[in-house]
């Protein structure tokens, strides 16, 4: 497997909402893809990773953090990388988490992913084109500025 299989899917997003009305530390972001194409609403831990409406982020979601696209080494755990570089270096806000859910967008014309890491939250809606390659199993989010 080489590295552009693990990586399911890669946008840049405009941040144009921001809610931290719920709670102290998680905003809910919502962008849109520089092409229109793709909205996202995400949950994020704002001492780890602040960000405002305007900001732009590049975000990937990938099967694995191994700069090869091998999952051979998974069951050691992220943080057990010895010394090794991972995709997780190029990246400023990194999460784990499972896909765990897809429905029709709106008139049918868009697919709509559901995704949790740890219980904040995350949708990707857009074309099947571009979220086709997401299927229900575990996933990393990178997202840097």
């Amino acid at each position: 497997m080489s590295s552009g299989d693990a990586q399911l899917f890669e946008d840049t997003f405009t941040v144009t909402e921001y809610d931290q009305s719920k709670y102290d530390r998680v905003a809910r972001i919502t962008a849109n893809s520089t092409d229109n194409q793709t909205q996202m609403t995400l949950d994020i831990n704002i001492e780890l990773f602040p960000c405002l409406v305007g900001e732009n982020l590049q975000v990937v979601l990938a099967t694995t953090l191994a700069l090869d696209g091998n999952r051979e080494n998974e069951e050691r755990g992220w943080r057990d990388v010895r010394g090794e570089s991972t995709l997780a270096d190029m990246y400023d806000y990194v999460c784990y988490g499972k896909i765990y859910r897809f429905e029709d967008g709106v008139e049918g014309q868009t697919l709509r992913a559901y995704i949790s890491y740890g219980g904040l939250l995350m949708m990707l809606e857009g074309p099947y084109a571009k979220l086709t390659p997401l299927r229900v199993d575990n996933t990393y989010l990178l997202v840097k500025k």
